[in-house]
């Protein structure tokens, strides 16, 4: 569609923002701003006469309770997304692939990019890694790889990818949406209007029964991803080789080689964690639908690297090992950096804003791995009480915020980790606390950590 002569009202003037206006002033749109940070023309809608616009975009920062969302839906105004608004302007007959889950939708995402890449295909990977949505949808590419989360997903209506999928479904965000329901319903949206592949995990009842529920288009299929090996129109892993059972022609006899557990070795320090096997096979399944060739996933994965902040080891300083995995910005992603950890060896650098998450089903989990938590966040109480209910035994360092909280916190670690150990930055929270993203705090625990026995 062409938003010539529309009056367009944006709501954030960070990257979504900031790319919507773009878009919509060179498609002959006026344009207003809100931003409850000041940088547009208000900072809410008091004094803004809404019958004046035909269409509001909304960033993640205006949940759907904010006062700006509910006197827009009051003044009957369309509401759209950031990844809505991209859909509506792109450039035309460009397959679209989503990626969205509670954790892995990056790596998934380029995945996808390093596989298509492989394949000759022209791919934009996009989403929420730098890349605006809006800005690669409107230029020439074969594929738009995106990953969407369920803040993007809840004002989406018209999108139509050529494939999908949900990695996972936990608790997350919740105060945002406004409860875990209506978090999982807006997850279940990455799967509406798909034209070929809903891809989902084999294990989850819960992502199954939202492809089942889902409204597709004609031809599309279900497509399961196991760790084991696969069944008819699954992709799967058999004596360590990575199968497609879905994309080929003898799928009820045979399974197609894609690649080995051992092509993704370089990545991680010992043995390949489960969860990037996983985000391997739905990169695999997602670049299958869009015609990648078995070799192609081979070369991708093999040619791929991980991003900044997810368990990339810093340092080895006095036989002890510190890991960078500041992007683990909840409980569920934490699980994958622990796994296949030995008991009584990791020191845990965690806290941040909890986002009202649970995290007894993770303390109860970690708890054998622990030797000492070292706590940075504002809000400590969530974290302190599952410790003492799960992990009482555990010894728990609290820094005090401020300026230097973490080289503090790196400082606390150092002395309580002993030979064999891993120091974990892995915090399961949000980091705006005291931190201007997940990044900077992954930085800042990067530059103590070099900083120590200077």
């Amino acid at each position: 569609m062409t938003l010539d002569g529309k009056r367009v009202l944006i709501l954030g003037v960070g990257v979504a923002g900031s790319s919507a206006c773009v878009a919509a002033l060179d498609q002959g749109a006026t344009v207003t701003t809100i931003d409850a940070n000041g940088a547009g023309d208000a900072t809410s809608t008091d004094g803004v006469d809404l019958s004046q616009f035909d269409v509001v975009m909304a960033s993640p920062g205006f949940s759907p309770h904010s006062q700006a969302v509910l006197a827009c839906q009051a003044a009957g105004l369309d509401i759209w997304s950031e990844m809505e608004f991209a859909w509506r302007v792109r450039r035309p007959g460009i397959p679209w692939i989503l990626i969205t889950g509670t954790n892995g939708k990056t790596t998934t995402t380029q995945m996808v990019g390093a596989i298509a890449a492989a394949a000759g295909i022209d791919v934009a990977v996009c989403g929420n890694m730098g890349v605006s949505v809006i800005a690669a949808a409107r230029e020439q590419h074969d594929l738009v790889a995106v990953e969407i989360a369920s803040l993007q997903l809840h004002f989406s209506f018209t999108i139509a990818p050529l494939a999908a999928v949900a990695l996972n479904v936990d608790d997350d965000h919740t105060d945002w949406h406004g409860g875990l329901e209506n978090y999982r319903a807006d997850k279940a949206r990455v799967y509406r209007n798909v034209e070929l592949a809903c891809v989902y995990p084999a294990h989850d009842l819960l992502v199954e029964d939202m492809v089942a529920q889902a409204d597709v288009r004609d031809g599309c299929r279900a497509i399961g991803v196991t760790l084991g090996a696969p069944a008819i129109s699954q992709f799967g892993v058999v004596e360590g080789v990575l199968c497609d059972r879905a994309f080929t022609d003898n799928r009820r006899t045979e399974a197609l080689e894609l690649a080995h557990v051992d092509d993704l070795s370089h990545l991680v320090a010992g043995d390949v964690p489960p969860y990037l096997i996983y985000n391997a096979l739905c990169a695999a399944a997602l670049a299958r639908a869009a015609g990648a060739s078995p070799a192609a996933v081979r070369d991708g994965l093999r040619g791929f690297s991980l991003d900044a902040h997810r368990s990339a080891t810093v340092r080895e300083l006095d036989e002890v090992t510190y890991v960078d995995d500041s992007k683990a910005t909840n409980a569920h992603a934490v699980h994958a950096a622990f796994g296949g950890r030995a008991d009584h060896s990791v020191v845990w650098v965690a806290g941040g804003l909890s986002k009202d998450q649970e995290f007894d089903d993770l303390v109860r989990f970690i708890a054998p791995k622990l030797r000492e938590v070292v706590l940075i966040g504002v809000e400590a109480e969530p974290l302190l009480g599952v410790l003492a209910r799960h992990a009482a035994d555990i010894p728990v360092t609290r820094i005090e915020p401020g300026d230097t909280v973490m080289a503090r916190a790196v400082i606390a670690a150092h002395d309580a980790a002993q030979a064999g150990d891993t120091v974990l930055l892995s915090p399961a929270c949000a980091s705006m606390d005291q931190f201007r993203s997940y990044a900077d705090r992954g930085d800042a625990f990067a530059q103590a950590v070099e900083a120590l026995g200077r």
